[in-house]
């Protein structure tokens, strides 16, 4: 950063950020994909497409490293994914929040129904 001193630029660390902090061991454990998972990766790959191109790498990752570190701490991959694409599509007008939270809330009572 420019006209930042060392001791300012190591506080304005970004919780995404973490590169040369100490930590435990990597987990090299594979995981199945959940249907969830596949759904957001498709989701990505429709909204980044030619013909659509709605989404891009950099906006993908502004807005994941954007999300607060409570968010960023405890969402998982995907999850950080879908609250990024989320946050991009209400940013350019394409959903509105009234939008998303009336479908999640349809999803809802249909899980629900079927529980």
């Amino acid at each position: 950063m420019i006209g930042v001193g060392k001791e300012k630029e190591a506080t304005m660390r970004g919780v995404h950020d973490i590169g040369g902090l100490p930590d435990g061991p990597i987990p090299r454990d594979q995981h199945a994909v959940t249907l969830s998972e596949k759904r957001i990766d498709a989701l990505m790959t429709l909204l980044s497409d030619n013909k659509r191109r709605l989404l891009r790498v950099d906006e993908m990752r502004r807005a994941i490293e954007s999300l607060g570190a409570e968010a960023y701490d405890t969402l998982g991959y995907y999850e950080r994914w879908l609250a990024a694409i989320t946050a991009i599509m209400v940013e350019k007008g394409v959903l509105t929040n009234a939008e998303i939270e009336a479908r999640v809330a349809v999803v809802k009572a249909r899980l629900e129904a079927e529980a």
